[in-house]
């Protein structure tokens, strides 16, 4: 007991150090990520040049989704590295491969150009940045779980979503400042790749930060023992329940995040017909405040729980999405639009907040980043990444509101899950890790 009160300044500072490399890594990947999003409503024509706007999205929103489709071949890749060589080396690889996808997209030539040369680039470059934002997930909220201290592993595991939606907020930030000193021709024209150049340069100072990040105790004792079977789908395959547990949390989670999130933006300009700034700024302001809201619902799960969280989600989601999305799409006020989107978001939040480290806790340290990340991936290919082509195919022929209740479906699924498994916090496998 001495020793470890002796001990505990130097590690809580090497932890917070950790920590803050950690997330700062995760946030430049996330804005390359995220760039793609927000900058499409101005380089769709570039790619597709034929069509109407919502045709041009809808073909862009297309390989936003293939791009998701890289996301569990990334989860397990880097997960199986990060479970087999280290946590730092994973988180290394992987921003590295961002740097890569952006610096492709911010030297495409345009249809124009090179004909349909210039949409299959685009298209590999989206692979190359979903390959590794699906094995970064997974490892990250790995490393920042085993970081942590048992009683605040909710607070610091929270940061992943600060810096994810952080990313967001960077890309949107950097589009309000372009709005203001380039106008939409030039945007259209060779505007939008100035965020994917950012994005490349700021992918080496995170590169940078990583490689000088501790490796986490968890994996270093779990190292030690030399079992051939750590990070292997073998040794997955031995925790059936964690694994679907992970799948059904996602669904309805992912869902509602990517809709109020990635695809909001071009909802707030296709249906609720606001300007294209309006629209920036509007979701600018909405996920700063999601953003804020993180740790405070991290640090909420710690005292009461991370399940009370995932119900509150699942009940306010499954009665409210089809209300807060058929009113917003009806609205004619700016300040209207925001409150509902806030609205949206706080219900999210229950969610956003804690899945990290509840997906962590379901999972021993031989087969935690590759049990997070593969199993996620997985979920979120399959429905985050079709949000937005989903979205506005129900718009093309429609249907939008089918689009509500499709996530209200899906909500209520997740649902079921929060209410029949256990609470992660009272059997985290993480506890095994410092008993071990």
């Amino acid at each position: 007991m001495t020793d470890e009160n002796q001990e505990s300044p130097k590690i809580s500072k090497q932890r917070l150090k950790a920590i803050f490399g950690g997330s700062v890594g995760n946030l430049v990947e996330w804005y390359d990520w995220y760039a793609y999003s927000a900058f499409a409503i101005y380089f769709s024509s570039s790619f597709f040049p034929s069509g109407s706007s919502t045709a041009q999205l809808l073909n862009t929103a297309g390989i936003f989704a293939l791009g998701f489709l890289m996301r569990p071949i990334g989860g397990w890749m880097f997960g199986r590295i990060a479970d087999k060589i280290g946590r730092k080396q994973s988180m290394t690889l992987s921003v590295l491969l961002m740097s890569l996808g952006s610096l492709l997209i911010a030297l495409t030539p345009t249809f124009k150009t090179i004909g349909l040369v210039a949409p299959v680039l685009l298209l590999v470059a989206r692979l190359l940045q979903g390959l590794s934002v699906g094995g970064e997930y997974g490892v990250s909220a790995t490393y920042l779980s085993e970081m942590a201290t048992k009683n605040r592993r909710g607070f610091y595991s929270s940061f992943q979503y600060v810096t994810l939606i952080g990313g967001q907020l960077i890309a949107l930030g950097i589009q309000i400042i372009l709005q203001r000193i380039l106008t939409e021709e030039q945007l259209i024209s060779w505007g939008w790749r100035i965020p994917f150049v950012i994005g490349a340069i700021l992918s080496v100072v995170a590169l940078y930060l990583r490689k000088s990040l501790h490796e986490t105790k968890a994996f270093e004792a779990q190292k030690s023992k030399k079992d051939d079977n750590n990070g292997t789908i073998r040794e997955l395959l031995k925790h059936p329940k964690a694994i679907f547990t992970v799948i059904g949390l996602t669904l309805g989670g992912t869902l509602a995040f990517y809709t109020y999130t990635t695809y909001m933006q071009k909802f707030l300009v296709n249906t609720v017909h606001l300007t294209k700034g309006e629209a920036t700024l509007l979701s600018f302001s909405s996920l700063f405040i999601f953003a804020v809201l993180q740790p405070l619902f991290g640090s909420l799960s710690d005292r009461i729980g991370r399940k009370p969280l995932l119900i509150g989600f699942g009940v306010l989601g499954t009665i409210f999405t089809v209300p807060l999305l058929t009113t917003l799409s009806n609205t004619t006020s700016q300040w209207g639009a925001f409150f509902l989107l806030l609205a949206a978001l706080i219900i999210v939040s229950g969610y956003t907040s804690i899945n990290a480290i509840v997906k962590a806790e379901l999972f021993p340290a031989q087969i935690r980043a590759l049990g997070v990340g593969l199993p996620y991936g997985i979920t979120v290919a399959i429905f985050g990444g079709t949000v937005e082509y989903l979205a506005l195919w129900f718009k093309k022929i429609g249907h939008e509101p089918y689009f509500y209740w499709y996530i209200t479906g899906c909500i209520f699924m997740s649902l079921l899950v929060y209410v029949f498994m256990k609470d992660s916090k009272e059997t985290s496998k993480l506890n095994e890790d410092q008993d071990g």
